[in-house]
């Protein structure tokens, strides 16, 4: 009884895959897919390039549709409600050049209705809050790429979804800047009550930040990782499950 109640809790306010079927130039990207994500749960999906990943966000998204099976968001399965429902961060910060840092966070506010001074002002809590207050009225050219990392994340935050679809949102940093982001992208998602889906290459990332990791193989859930170890590379029982992870994408 207790799990029937789990997936139903799941239908209701998670994010549920069910068979899903994606075709794409003839060949099946994802094939019989199936995932079921707990509201509030952050989940990292890893697995080579070329396997679905961001085609998976693309579904839950709502920005693609399957050829066969369903997805649901929050218990939605037509498309504009599981768009209704989610805030996708894509691979690249997509940040205007000609608006300032603060002008960028607040688009999605401002396409809900706001002036752009009211989501100017809203806006800018969260800049106080993710340690850029001194970049509010910088154009995206002056600002370092994990700044400009920063100021996306605020953005897909102010979009107030329920769900945060994270594509590759470190991919094309520097590997120090990167360490440090992935510390505080952390230490963000464990103030946010919403549900996380994160796409990675990295199953280090994955591992870092997530309470459960899918690997995707030949279009399916190869395995699911609980993150039962603690957060420390060097531990011998976070090595063994990086190491389970790697065997199931091969």
């Amino acid at each position: 009884m207790e799990a029937i109640a789990k997936r139903r809790a799941v239908a209701t306010r998670g994010v549920s895959v069910a068979g899903v079927t994606r075709i794409l130039g003839g060949k099946a990207v994802l094939d019989g897919l199936d995932l079921d994500v707990a509201p509030r749960e952050r989940l990292g999906i890893v697995g080579r390039s070329g396997t679905g990943k961001s085609t998976l966000l693309a579904l839950v998204a709502g920005l693609d549709e399957p050829d066969r099976g369903t997805v649901r968001v929050a218990g939605q399965e037509a498309a504009v409600g599981r768009l209704e429902h989610c805030a996708l961060m894509p691979q690249g910060d997509s940040l205007l050049p000609w608006r300032t840092a603060l002008d960028n966070a607040g688009i999605a506010l401002e396409n809900d209705g706001l002036s752009r001074s009211a989501a100017r002002a809203q806006a800018r809590p969260l800049f106080a809050r993710f340690g850029l207050e001194d970049a509010e009225e910088l154009r995206p050219a002056r600002l370092s790429a994990g700044m400009r990392q920063r100021v996306a994340f605020v953005r897909t935050l102010l979009a107030r979804k329920d769900v945060l679809l994270l594509d590759e949102p470190f991919g094309a940093l520097d590997a120090i800047t990167r360490g440090e982001l992935q510390e505080w992208l952390g230490d963000a998602l464990a103030d946010e009550p919403q549900t996380v889906l994160l796409v990675t290459h990295d199953i280090e990332e994955a591992l870092l930040l997530c309470d459960r990791v899918a690997v995707l193989a030949r279009g399916r859930i190869a395995a699911v990782l609980d993150v039962d170890v603690d957060r420390d590379v060097a531990d011998p029982a976070f090595v063994e499950l990086r190491k389970a992870a790697l065997e199931a994408i091969h």
